[in-house]
C-alpha cells in the first residue's frame, strides 16, 4: 500500500510539473507580447512589459532608455508594421534569461516605409514575478 501511495504521489507531482509552463515559455510569451505591443503602439503594454532601467540598442548604434523606447514607438517615429522573429533560442540563469533571434519587420518610421532584417539580443530580468526587458542590442543581418 504504501508502494501505491508513493506511486500516486510520484504521478501527482509529474502531472503539476507538466502542466505548469516552464521559464522558458513565460520568457517566449513575454517577447510574444512585447512584438505584439511594439506593432500595435500599446504604451501601457510597453511600459509594463519594460524594465525601468531598460537600455535599447538600435542596429544604427542608437540607444534609448525606457521613455524613449516607449514614446518613439508611442509617437510613431518606430513604427512597425508587421514583425515577424525565427530562430528564436532561449537561455535562462536564475532570474535572468536570454533571447535571441532574427527580427524581420516592416517599418513606417516617421511615415517613411522600410523594411529591416536584424538579429537580436534580448535580456530579461524577472522582477516581482515578471519578466521585464532589461537590454536590448540589434545588429543588421550581413547576407
Amino acid at each position: 500500500m504504501k508502494q501505491f501511495s508513493l506511486f500516486g504521489l510520484l504521478m501527482l507531482f509529474a502531472l503539476f510539473a507538466v502542466a505548469q509552463p516552464s521559464a522558458e515559455q513565460h520568457v517566449a510569451d513575454a517577447v510574444e507580447k512585447l512584438t505584439k505591443a511594439m506593432i500595435d503602439a500599446d504604451k501601457a503594454v510597453l511600459e509594463n512589459l519594460t524594465s525601468h532601467k531598460l537600455s535599447y540598442g538600435h542596429s544604427s548604434g542608437r540607444l534609448e532608455d525606457k521613455k524613449a523606447f516607449v514614446e518613439n514607438i508611442f509617437n510613431g517615429k518606430s513604427d512597425f508594421v508587421n514583425i515577424e522573429l525565427s530562430e528564436q533560442t532561449i537561455s535562462i540563469s536564475g532570474k535572468v534569461a536570454v533571447v535571441r533571434h532574427v527580427f524581420s519587420a516592416s517599418t513606417n518610421d516617421s511615415g517613411k516605409p522600410g523594411s529591416v532584417k536584424l538579429n537580436v539580443l534580448l535580456v530579461w530580468q524577472q522582477e516581482k514575478g515578471s519578466w521585464k526587458l532589461l537590454a536590448r542590442q540589434a545588429v543588421k543581418v550581413t547576407q
